[in-house]
């Protein structure tokens, strides 16, 4: 199993944690995109945290989608999880150039800059529960935590990471989601607290080869981890013909009649995988 999502809890169950590991996703993501190593990173976090979220759906058509809307160059990301470990995302703007921050990281945080986090659920209800918060720092992991504290009242800690390599490739990608339970004891807060401060960055985990078993042993070693449950993660986008075609019969008659009197076939490409349809002046035709 190349990629997959660890789940887990500790401390009598009053912890639950998620780990992923995800380079295979992240590189799929980016040689589909074109992305730049700094926008490999982003899209990459964002990723690795919709597989996380997408396992804590219980419902077997369940999907959930992380929404960032940016006043920095990129612009924009959008992923979408289902409960079964496919993924998909894409950036507004795949090509942002940045130097390196302070820190001499890849400045994700930059590139998002000012924002708003949304995370709609699909359960199948009538309508999608939606949560939003602000963007805190633009670097994805902390404004998830702040969003797990805000919108759903889970105290939670968020760590995520992406090395791209000096070709530009996906040399590592993952990380965790740890949560606690209402009425989790105090002493288990406080020794948790103190832990997450010790512990390395999800970049440096990676980097030493750590797994996500390894990566949550290291975080919670000391609290009785137990591992729950492992399930594999893609990048997978379920496009096809067919789809793009409803959605373009829902454009309007006289949209579609300025298309056809240009007498050439379209080329249409999905945005979350950049997969290209073509549709001749016949098919089109058929729409109307």
């Amino acid at each position: 199993m190349s990629d997959y999502i660890v789940r887990a809890t500790a401390a009598d169950a009053n912890i639950r944690a998620f780990a992923v590991t995800s380079r295979e996703m992240v590189e799929t993501a980016r040689e589909d995109h074109m992305t730049t190593p700094v926008m490999t990173a982003a899209l990459g976090r964002l990723l690795s945290a919709g597989a996380m979220m997408g396992a804590m759906m219980k419902g077997d058509k369940d999907i959930i989608t992380l929404q960032i809307q940016c006043s920095g160059p990129a612009k924009g990301l959008t992923v979408t999880a289902d409960s079964h470990g496919n993924v998909k995302g894409f950036a507004i703007n795949p090509q942002v150039e940045l130097p390196l921050n302070a820190a001499g990281k890849l400045d994700v945080g930059g590139a998002l800059d000012l924002g708003i986090l949304t995370v709609i659920k699909d359960m199948g209800l009538k309508e999608p529960y939606s949560g939003q918060c602000e963007l805190k720092t633009g670097e994805i992991a902390e404004d998830l935590t702040y969003y797990f504290a805000t919108s759903e009242q889970i105290p939670s800690a968020v760590g995520l990471g992406v090395l791209v390599d000096k070709d530009q490739s996906v040399k590592q990608a993952g990380g965790f989601i740890i949560q606690l339970m209402p009425f989790t004891p105090d002493e288990v807060v406080d020794r948790l607290e103190k832990k997450i401060t010790e512990i390395d960055s999800v970049t440096q985990m990676l980097d030493r080869g750590l797994t996500p078993e390894q990566i949550l042993e290291e975080i919670l070693g000391n609290f009785g981890l137990e591992i729950t449950d492992t399930t594999k993660t893609r990048f997978h986008c379920d496009c096809s013909k067919e789809r793009v075609s409803r959605a373009l019969s829902t454009l309007s008659k006289k949209d579609l009649d300025s298309i056809i009197a240009d007498g050439e076939s379209i080329e249409v490409k999905c945005q979350f995988c950049n997969k290209a349809y073509e549709f001749t002046v016949d098919e089109l035709k058929e729409m109307r």
